[in-house]
């Protein structure tokens, strides 16, 4: 953890490297997570009193709070453990509290590789677009490593740009000297002093960023953010919820429609498939790994609907010696991505990058 240490019969579980997430579900459960599995541990706290003052220690100090008026909030340790805490009446059985720890296993991209998150072919295509300044859109379900696979492509931004990172809870770490970590902040008891993702990432278009990285789209803000796309802020990235590309598109679709932005649905997605390039979605499989199954290049409109070109695809790769299937992130392209002759002239990558190789 960090600086504020001594979290009392949590600092077992919070220092044990094997644990991946801690979950308080009352004082009396206490639930962690180990190798994917979920499973109940022998601590428990008195009173829900108890773990009320453990998350006012750890909120106080980070500018944040939980109380009646605002019953769930989330914050970040320096380490990077992202904390979620709701109380009662919004939590039901009372206080919840969620500790999901970041992963001192993944300290760059070779350790993605290693841990099979993804593949170098996948990888070497992701640095390429990186460097390229491609717009980007890191998807997935909760706690599948998007926001960690971002972090560790980070160190491939060119150290001369400007990065504006913008987040509900600042948890990038990022390298680079020239960052600008921007988190928003809750209002007083009297609603006053609030800064929501709008305002920040209105604010950060005034501050000269050669790359904006939104930590979480999911609201009004969409419209901010593929704006700031739209008038040339390229190699912007943003983490979004969901099950799929498609989805995905289709969630942030309905978020710039309910923005109040005036335009027609069919605008609006002429708006994101002129503006974002490449989705790549994770998912965690049922053997609790974590890995990207696609990588999509958005290629624009045909009539009303919007064009998706799948580079790559989690899927069949080969027999193993024993004659068990195995799976790899594979080559699965149609046409080359639009943006492939301009990054082939930058010599950041080449026709082989899609080639499947033969074993």
């Amino acid at each position: 953890m960090d600086n504020d240490n001594g979290y009392g019969k949590l600092q077992q579980l919070l220092d044990d490297p094997t644990v991946s997430e801690i979950m308080i579900n009352g004082p009396g459960k206490v639930f962690v997570e180990r190798n994917g599995k979920k499973v109940i541990t022998d601590i428990s706290f008195a009173s829900e009193q108890e773990v009320l003052k453990l998350v006012e220690k750890i909120y106080s100090v980070r500018g944040k709070r939980v109380d009646n008026e605002l019953p769930y909030a989330d914050v970040c340790m320096e380490d990077g453990t992202r904390i979620n805490t709701i109380i009662s009446p919004v939590s039901r059985f009372g206080i919840s509290v969620t500790f999901r720890k970041f992963s001192k296993e993944i300290q760059n991209v070779e350790d993605l590789v290693r841990v099979g998150t993804i593949n170098k072919k996948g990888l070497d295509f992701m640095k390429a677009c990186i460097k390229g300044k491609v717009n980007m859109i890191f998807s997935g379900g909760t706690s599948v490593g998007k926001t960690t696979l971002l972090q560790m492509l980070s160190q491939y931004f060119s150290p001369h740009e400007r990065v504006v990172t913008v987040e509900d809870s600042a948890e990038l770490k990022l390298d680079q000297e020239n960052v600008i970590s921007l988190e928003t902040k809750t209002p007083d008891r009297d609603g006053k002093g609030g800064v929501t993702l709008r305002d920040l990432i209105s604010n950060s278009l005034r501050m000269s960023p050669d790359r904006l990285v939104v930590g979480e789209v999911r609201g009004a803000e969409s419209i901010d953010m593929i704006q700031a796309m739209s008038v040339g802020h390229s190699g912007t990235i943003a983490v979004m919820h969901g099950n799929s590309p498609r989805e995905v598109m289709s969630r942030l679709e309905t978020m710039i429609l309910m923005s109040g932005i005036n335009l027609p649905s069919h605008e609006v997605k002429k708006l994101i498939a002129s503006t974002i390039q490449v989705v790549v979605h994770m998912q965690r499989l049922w053997d609790g790994s974590r890995k990207v199954v696609s990588i999509t290049e958005i290629r624009g409109m045909e009539g009303t609907q919007i064009v998706y070109n799948d580079l790559f695809i989690y899927r069949f790769s080969k027999k193993d010696e024993k004659g068990n299937d195995t799976y790899d992130l594979l080559p699965a392209i149609r046409y080359y991505p639009l943006f492939f002759d301009r990054m082939r002239r930058m010599n950041l990558i080449s026709d082989k990058i899609f080639e499947i190789e033969e074993n």
